[in-house]
């Protein structure tokens, strides 16, 4: 008889831990950079410094003998994301980091929605009673009519439902090909589409623009390392209510570094989509099905 080792959730908490504060870099280093450089380029460089961690990798790009669909798939996906990264680069400069975070969680209630649409996953009630609440806290967040919504709150949502459309392709591909395989398809497709829309309006970069880029790349491939981690030793309902402490501390970064000023709605609306999330994900889990993300990865 094997006796679970009562460490391994404290293992995965802190793991995940680990990965908030990564991704939390992620933002800040992005935000602090500032908007010079365009999102076109800035999100191509990014990915061109995270291709050395690739390295690894080429083995088994090698041994994959992928077919003409999967190629095509990979490469749509690649296109999409990049697409995504770009809108990503563009809101995280304009609008404060706190709402750029809670928003980012939509990008699970839309792959629910997808799920249903384009794979076959049926939509029971409850979870079409949770998609209806993230959908709730979006639009808390934006209080269209009392705020105004600026080009950066559209750009984000529309980042969701790119994203969204990415982790649903990774979906199939993770069920033909090695995990290994898909992040670095996605990496090197990434890079590809986002090259014309570098060239295309390209500003020579300083050397700290550079180095914030750089440590980007580290900290975002850093993230999902530890991801990876916390995924391995712990169950996803135990690490997912981790996750919600990103947009805490996406808060007290805007606050005490950006002199951003708390808004209490985009919290509030921040926690009705996380539990909208929770929820999600937990039945997914009951039901064994892993189609939303795990975690709100980060776009950098």
């Amino acid at each position: 008889m094997t006796t679970q080792n009562p460490q391994r959730p404290i293992v995965g908490i802190f793991w995940m831990l680990v990965t908030g504060m990564c991704f939390i870099l992620v933002t800040a280093l992005v935000k602090t950079m500032g908007p010079r450089l365009p999102p076109g380029e800035a999100a191509f460089l990014r990915y061109a410094f995270g291709l050395v961690f690739l390295i690894p990798s080429f083995g088994a790009l090698r041994s994959a003998h992928l077919t003409r669909r999967q190629w095509g798939l990979f490469s749509l996906r690649g296109f999409c994301h990049a697409g995504g990264v770009i809108l990503w680069f563009f809101a995280m400069v304009r609008i404060p980091i706190a709402e750029v975070t809670a928003m980012g969680y939509l990008a699970p209630i839309y792959v629910t929605i997808g799920a249903a649409l384009f794979l076959g996953e049926r939509l029971a009630f409850r979870r079409i009673v949770a998609v209806g609440l993230g959908l709730l806290g979006a639009a808390i967040i934006l209080r269209p009519g009392f705020r105004e919504v600026s080009s950066g709150h559209m750009a984000m949502l529309l980042a969701a439902v790119v994203f969204a459309g990415s982790y649903l392709v990774a979906k199939v591909m993770a069920d033909e090909v090695k995990p290994s395989v898909v992040v670095a398809m996605l990496s090197i497709f990434v890079t590809i589409g986002l090259a014309p829309f570098a060239a295309a309006d390209w500003i020579t970069p300083n050397a700290r623009e550079l180095m914030f880029l750089a440590g980007v790349a580290v900290f975002a491939t850093a993230g999902h390392y530890t991801m990876t981690l916390a995924f391995a030793a712990a169950p996803v309902t135990v690490t997912q209510p981790v996750t919600f402490l990103q947009l805490i501390w996406a808060t007290l970064l805007g606050v005490i570094w950006f002199a951003e000023p708390v808004d209490i709605w985009v919290v509030l609306g921040g926690v009705v989509i996380l539990g909208s999330v929770a929820f999600i994900t937990w039945r997914e889990a009951m039901l064994k099905r892993r189609v939303t993300p795990d975690a709100p990865e980060t776009k950098g």
